[in-house]
């Protein structure tokens, strides 16, 4: 185990299913999320993870089930997430390329800013202490993270590792009672990503109230350093789910998902 959950469940799933046409990506799909615990699911390309985090994030409707967060219904959307407790990271970076690393981070918080529109276009006093905190806790994530020395620079200029930090301080500064993290240790080598299983760790302990946390990831390493619980997926559907150590043991599920990299 990699965490201790703090008590009840941030996200549950029950029976979701998901069409397109005659294409079926989820079909029955439950599954939950304690307050304090990292979630993984995995399986392989197709098998549905995508669906998955997109049903949560409001980009997909589903026909069939239900989502409750925090124990009650939700109904995502997209441009609300934030304010609804959620925060994404993306397969890539996903960074705006115009604004500063900075900038970038402020952008994850704008949802709790105090100061309305007219304060902020006429620069008001109540504006500036709004910026100005923002900016504040923007700059101790980034410390937190090791990368506050590229504060000041543009996305494109950001090694690739320190892109996937910076892209997961903008979602932290949201203060997420529930983070998607998307494929996290894409691209990373070795030692990045050791790195960032030591950052995954940690994340629950984050909100006083317990926070928790749901990655999809092919890098099965990872996933068994982090988890807690583990969902398979397999043509939309929960094939297997459990302690890291009930998925090794599952003899179907190690040949199909997790081969040689995880055997002992």
């Amino acid at each position: 185990m990699t965490s201790q959950p703090t008590g009840g469940t941030v996200l549950e799933l029950r029976g979701v299913g998901v069409s397109f046409g005659g294409l079926v990506a989820l079909e029955d799909v439950s599954l939950a999320a304690a307050a304090g615990t990292v979630v993984g699911v995995i399986g392989p390309n197709g098998a549905g993870k995508t669906t998955l985090f997109n049903v949560v994030c409001g980009f997909v409707e589903p026909n069939a089930g239900a989502v409750l967060f925090e124990g009650s219904p939700l109904r995502p959307r997209p441009h609300r997430l934030a304010s609804q407790g959620i925060a994404r990271t993306l397969q890539g970076v996903g960074l705006f390329r115009g604004l500063t690393v900075l900038e970038n981070v402020m952008a994850g918080a704008t949802h709790s800013a105090r100061a309305g529109l007219v304060s902020a276009m006429l620069g008001l006093p109540r504006s500036d202490r709004d910026e100005r905190r923002l900016r504040d806790e923007a700059m101790t994530l980034l410390d937190e993270l090791g990368v506050a020395e590229h504060a000041r620079a543009w996305p494109d200029t950001l090694p690739y590792a320190v892109g996937k930090r910076v892209a997961l301080a903008r979602a932290l500064v949201a203060r997420p009672r529930l983070l998607l993290l998307d494929e996290p240790a894409g691209g990373l080598g070795g030692d990045d990503v050791d790195e960032l299983a030591a950052l995954i760790v940690d994340l629950p302990a984050r909100a006083s109230a317990g926070c928790s946390v749901m990655l999809v990831e092919h890098h099965m390493d990872l996933v068994m350093k982090v988890c807690d619980q583990i969902v398979v997926l397999d043509f939309g559907r929960v094939v297997a789910s459990g302690t890291p150590g009930e998925i090794r043991d599952n003899p179907a599920v190690a040949e199909a998902y997790l081969g040689a990299e995880v055997q002992s």
